[in-house]
């Protein structure tokens, strides 16, 4: 029975920590109007594209990017995955693509869009293998300022 507390204690910390990922670009925006924070957009092909996956890895899985991005952004994944299992239900693909030609036209993966909550493109950056987090986090806030 303790150990069922702990592991239950663990997950609603640990959940208290974690950035929260918007289920639709429409949430996202909606949202940020809601708590007057940027929307940061991400284009990832999450099971084919390597530097998407460290971006994911080293970046927007580290426990100080998702600390910082909980309370200063807002932020939608547009993951364009190619395996079959991995798939997206073709109203979230057909969304992701309406960004895409909107927001990344060129195709580069990853790239990360800063926005304002009017939808303004405020910068763009892709995945540098040197930055840190607290380094990634300075280059978001660039835009931002």
């Amino acid at each position: 029975m303790k150990h069922l507390f702990f592991i239950v204690c663990c997950l609603f910390f640990g959940s208290l920590h974690a950035q929260q990922w918007q289920e639709s670009f429409d949430d996202a925006v909606k949202l940020a109007n809601e708590e007057d924070k940027p929307i940061v957009l991400v284009f990832s092909g999450s099971d084919w594209c390597p530097p998407c996956i460290r971006l994911k890895r080293n970046i927007l899985d580290s426990e100080d990017f998702k600390a910082y991005a909980s309370s200063h952004y807002i932020m939608y994944n547009a993951d364009f995955p190619r395996k079959k299992k991995n798939l997206l239900p073709l109203d979230k693909l057909n969304a992701n693509k309406s960004l895409a030609e909107k927001y990344n036209p060129k195709g580069h993966f990853p790239l990360v869009v800063v926005m304002n909550k009017q939808e303004m493109v405020l910068g763009k950056t892709g995945f540098d293998r040197k930055a840190s987090p607290e380094k990634y986090i300075s280059k978001l806030n660039s835009f931002v300022k």
